[in-house]
């Protein structure tokens, strides 16, 4: 990877951080800004420019061995994408500028994804198996995106059909896509074997990830099938990640002593964070705290970002740091890291204990946006001094993309 793709990235996810702390200003000191419209940008610039685009250089980087100009030009003109919609989305919100710059991040996807099927070379059976299916579910979770025309033209924005067009193409990125493309690049650290526990691990999770959308789906069309579904998709989540465990079990200690207490807490907090989330989702087998999960909307932004910064990120960021080990010992990159961990935590915290004060009709926390503010200030203090010590980074131990 060269350096400067893996800036583009993270400077991606510093903006997005930058819009999340200009949204949480806003409850603090009002501004002249559509919350919406930032809303949308600040969405869209984390999960298409920065998780998007840093699992495509990890993919390219480790699963590509015949790397040909082909994945250089798709990631500009993808990053352009990314782009159009940082600019679009704060002025005019979902307008046909940036509906077509989506549309067009879209069909990059489509040719990425052809291209990795195409040319990958995996050994592992399972990161084989981890990875085509990221890919599939990246594809599917488009069809999301592709109702909503279809839904506003024909029964409008509050409609079931809308909103379950969303929760679809989330389920699918998050879940999906991004979760299993994640676990693909990790696990392809590991010596794994051909083995019945590799099969049950794989076959629950797959099969977990796509009943669990049954949740979203009962928020809006209730009937207590999807309950049920839901129920039989978190039980076999819970299986996943028992077979999780016992799959790392072997490889854990060689693994875990050889890396640096910076990588150790990345990892720590993804790890923790994807375990956190198995339990969080098991606890929505029941409908009191299936319905709450819907009613606060502390519980929602909660999750979504247990999964984006906590998971996803803290995979990613682990990724980037456990590859140049020279580096990890500067004294501002450890710092980096432990103010995002630190945010993250911090932020996390706030959000669930506010969701419980609502539940629980106690009102508001003292203080709680000035707070929510203060500590959100780490999220991009750590990105920014990642980005830093980039300039630091050996290129001899960097494959060219």
């Amino acid at each position: 990877m060269q350096k400067k793709l893996i800036a583009v990235c993270l400077i991606n996810f510093l903006v997005a951080a930058l819009m999340g702390l200009t949204l949480r200003y806003i409850f603090v000191q009002p501004l002249h800004i559509n919350f919406r419209y930032l809303t949308h940008a600040h969405s869209h610039v984390a999960m298409l420019g920065w998780v998007y685009l840093m699992l495509y250089l990890f993919i390219v980087y480790y699963f590509i061995p015949d790397k040909k100009p082909v994945y250089q030009r798709l990631f500009w003109l993808t990053q352009i994408s990314v782009v159009g919609m940082m600019v679009s989305f704060p002025v005019t919100g979902y307008a046909a500028i940036s509906i077509t710059f989506s549309s067009l991040h879209i069909f990059c996807s489509y040719y990425f994804a052809i291209l990795v099927w195409k040319n990958h070379k995996v050994s592992s059976p399972l990161v084989r198996r981890l990875l085509k299916w990221s890919l599939l579910f990246m594809i599917v979770s488009t069809v999301g995106v592709w109702c909503l025309g279809p839904a506003v033209a024909t029964l409008g924005q509050m409609s079931a059909f809308y909103q379950i067009a969303i929760q679809f193409f989330l389920h699918f990125q998050f879940n999906g896509w991004f979760m299993l493309a994640v676990l693909a690049v990790f696990l392809n650290q590991f010596n794994l074997s051909h083995s019945r526990l590799f099969k049950r691990f794989f076959n629950t999770l797959i099969a977990a990830t796509i009943l669990t959308f049954a949740l979203p789906v009962s928020w809006f069309v209730h009937h207590p099938l999807w309950l049920i579904i839901n129920g039989l998709g978190v039980l076999l989540q819970l299986l996943s990640g028992y077979y999780f465990i016992l799959l790392l079990k072997p490889h854990w200690t060689p693994f875990w002593a050889g890396i640096s207490k910076p990588i150790k807490a990345l990892y720590g907090l993804a790890l923790l964070s994807f375990m956190l989330k198995i339990v969080l989702q098991s606890a929505s087998i029941f409908p009191q705290v299936a319905e709450m999960a819907y009613q606060y909307r502390n519980f929602v932004i909660g999750f979504i970002h247990l999964m984006m910064l906590g998971v996803i990120s803290g995979f990613l960021f682990a990724f980037l740091a456990q590859k140049f080990p020279k580096n990890i010992s500067g004294k501002s990159l450890s710092i980096g890291i432990y103010a995002f961990i630190f945010g993250f935590i911090t932020t996390e915290a706030l959000l669930i204990l506010q969701g419980i004060f609502y539940f629980l009709g106690l009102g508001m926390l003292p203080h709680y946006y000035l707070m929510l503010l203060l500590c959100s200030i780490f999220l991009p203090v750590g990105i920014l001094l990642f980005i830093l010590n980039l300039k630091n980074y050996d290129t001899k131990t960097i494959k060219t993309t």
